[in-house]
């Protein structure tokens, strides 16, 4: 019986493995909300969490989430937080947009429909761009690069994916009666749920265009201990 329960609950047994990656979305979940604190920081906070999952998968399954939050909130803190802020000033824009277009009524309002598509596009690239961040290096231009090729290449998993990132902030902002729940869910491990799923699906798409790596997860070949390279070469045998 001892040897039993031992076995359960060895570090190498399904059961740990599980309890070590929920300890680390929790962890990487607390470190979001504490560094989105500012607000205009949000942006990279979302893209360290997916370093941390991206991290933690490749790494088998091993990770600390404090080092590997703060070494991809400060290795794409610039880059994160420019297209953090570029995001929500183009969504606030359309967003007035829409309220003057619903005011005005009329043949204006016929304007709602393309403002919406336009919208849509943006949140939807946005979403993608965040593990793209995450996963390779390059300029702002070549991240929205990435992130269309993703999203081509893989049109499905891209839909899943927008749904797991969308649904549930709809259902919390939509469903008033059980908000303290849905709060303490998303204080406790929402965020760093939904981008170790995002992690899970993107992965094996990513794959082929990433670096070699080791035990630990790392290829020693970035100065701030991520292990992702650019994929211009490997995209430019597509033909994108």
């Amino acid at each position: 019986m001892n040897t039993w329960l031992q076995g359960f609950l060895d570090n190498d047994s399904f059961f740990g493995k599980l309890m070590t990656k929920i300890g680390i979305i929790i962890a990487a979940n607390i470190m979001f909300i504490l560094f989105s604190v500012p607000f205009v920081t949000i942006g990279a906070g979302l893209t360290a969490l997916y370093h941390v999952m991206f991290k933690t998968l490749r790494g088998g399954g091993i990770c600390n989430p404090f080092k590997e939050f703060w070494a991809g909130f400060k290795s794409n803190f610039k880059q994160a937080t420019v297209t953090w802020v570029i995001f929500v000033f183009l969504t606030g824009f359309l967003t007035v947009d829409l309220q003057i277009c619903e005011q005005a009524g009329g043949a204006l309002s016929k304007l709602r429909i393309p403002i919406y598509v336009i919208g849509a596009a943006i949140i939807f690239l946005y979403l993608y761009m965040l593990p793209t961040t995450a996963a390779f290096y390059g300029s702002i231009a070549q991240h929205v690069k990435d992130s269309l090729y993703f999203i081509i290449r893989k049109p499905l998993r891209f839909i899943v994916i927008a749904f797991f990132d969308i649904f549930p902030l709809f259902l919390t902002y939509t469903d008033r009666q059980y908000l303290p729940l849905y709060g303490f869910i998303w204080a406790v491990c929402g965020f760093g749920l939904i981008t170790m799923l995002g992690a899970t699906l993107l992965l094996p798409v990513f794959k082929p265009f990433l670096d070699d790596i080791d035990e630990d997860g790392d290829d020693g070949q970035n100065p701030y201990g991520d292990e992702y390279a650019s994929m211009d070469d490997l995209r430019e045998l597509d033909g994108f």
